[in-house]
């Protein structure tokens, strides 16, 4: 494939480490602050319109982000695979798998999608959806499952460009998907200008038609010379690449499952906190959403680390992948070092922004000052992942965290909460050591 666009393989192959980190990272970074900006936006139009919609909004969006672990997971593997054949220049390949990654994730759609649109209401009750708010789940969970094969377009195309070298095309893409998803938002919601008054049924109709005209737009850039081949037929799975590509994703599906189910036991526990049990899930709650902001350039590095090392791999250049690895462990530590210092200074302050209950403030206020500590070993713990993922090797992460949330955070959690009588701290302490714990993979030589 010749370099007739802009790429940054050259720079992750031969150039400064540091810019080639930048230049990988700082894209995704505004990627994910788009995507958090429509996320906010959802959420507070829901609000707008009433506190029922705001709560099946939030309900539909847990039970979607499940649906989407599967699109996440063959992003991850295709970033691997094709990261890798970009480095060697085996460009027949690198289209080859690309075509093979966007078929196998639009029929995996296809049939996630059947299942929305043909039964919703057994997802609905099936998924515990209080009776109040089932009929508003059910029509949006339909509108929600047309987007599906689109969105998963987007998210493997992503992957594509990525790995290739080339994270301004899903930029531009999310850019337009985001702005025109918020824009809807309020457009037909409330009926302003042309468009007509849709009330809550216009905000997952937001999301389908951004997503829709997300999906035509990555079709003109594939429409380059460089990508066209993608669109050649035939149009059929090769079963040995569709292994290969099933290998390397499937511990990512596990490994988001493992956590979510972690994070669902730890609300568990949290509600069994008797006379304190509301005040520690608004705080939980409050406080993830705060720790969220800092994630952002955590998860950018982890995306940016996978591309890195899958090109110098496959490049031959394994020293330069593996320093490559370790100099982005230590950006996201001096990254996230500095943000948590500003969000400890803060705490009080950004608490008092999402809640004015003085006994929801202190548990907050305490839960960031814990938490904030242990972020810099997150985000090394999160660029070393992604620097495996990046090797082909997704098992490692999915071994070492899941057996850390399962077999030291939940333990230590209800030890410190319980038997211990520390009541919501000792879940803040015990996040804090699942974070800043030696469980960390030793990284990829």
């Amino acid at each position: 494939m010749p370099y007739t666009f802009r790429s940054t393989l050259q720079a992750t192959l031969t150039g400064n480490p540091y810019r080639s980190i930048w230049e990988n990272a700082w894209p995704m970074l505004l990627i994910m602050v788009c995507n958090f900006l429509v996320g906010v936006t959802d959420v507070y139009v829901a609000g707008l319109i009433g506190s029922k919609i705001q709560a099946a909004i939030g309900y539909i969006a847990q039970l979607y982000f499940l649906l989407i672990i599967l699109a996440n997971a063959i992003g991850i593997g295709t970033v691997s695979l094709v990261s890798q054949a970009s480095g060697a220049e085996k460009p027949g390949e690198l289209l080859h798998m690309a075509q093979q990654s966007l078929l196998f994730g639009i029929l995996t759609a296809l049939v996630l999608s059947l299942g929305g649109i043909t039964a919703p209401q057994w997802i609905v009750r099936a998924g515990g959806f209080p009776a109040e708010i089932q009929d508003i789940a059910i029509l949006y969970l339909r509108i929600f499952a047309l987007a599906l094969g689109p969105n998963y377009f987007l998210i493997i195309s992503g992957a594509v460009f990525r790995a290739r070298g080339e994270p301004l095309k899903p930029l531009l893409v999310m850019t337009v998907v985001s702005g025109l998803n918020i824009f809807l938002d309020f457009a037909l919601v409330f009926g302003y200008g042309p468009f007509p008054e849709w009330g809550y049924p216009g905000i997952a109709l937001a999301t389908a038609i951004s997503f829709l005209v997300g999906t035509l737009l990555t079709f003109l850039l594939l429409g380059h010379p460089a990508w066209r081949p993608v669109f050649r037929p035939p149009f059929r799975l090769d079963g040995q690449y569709i292994r290969v590509l099933f290998s390397r994703s499937w511990p990512a599906a596990l490994l988001q499952l493992s956590w979510n189910a972690g994070s669902v036991v730890l609300y568990n526990l949290l509600g069994r906190m008797g006379g304190e049990n509301i005040t520690a899930l608004a705080a939980f709650a409050n406080g993830l959403r705060l720790e969220a902001i800092i994630y952002l350039p955590a998860f950018a590095l982890h995306m940016a680390a996978s591309v890195m090392v899958g090109q110098n791999l496959g490049a031959g250049l394994a020293d330069r992948a593996a320093r490559l690895a370790w100099r982005t462990a230590g950006v996201g530590a001096l990254a996230l070092g500095l943000l948590a210092a500003v969000i400890y200074g803060l705490a009080e302050v950004l608490s008092g922004l999402l809640t004015s209950d003085p006994l929801v403030l202190r548990e907050t206020v305490r839960y960031l000052k814990i938490n904030m500590y242990a972020e810099p070993f997150m985000a090394v713990s999160l660029a070393l992942s992604g620097s495996f993922m990046g090797a082909g090797d997704a098992r490692t992460p999915l071994y070492v965290i899941s057996a850390a949330m399962w077999l030291v955070r939940l333990p230590l959690a209800w030890l410190l909460a319980f038997p211990l009588a520390l009541g919501p701290t000792g879940i803040w302490l015990a996040a804090w050591r699942f974070k800043a714990g030696k469980w960390r993979p030793a990284g990829k030589e």
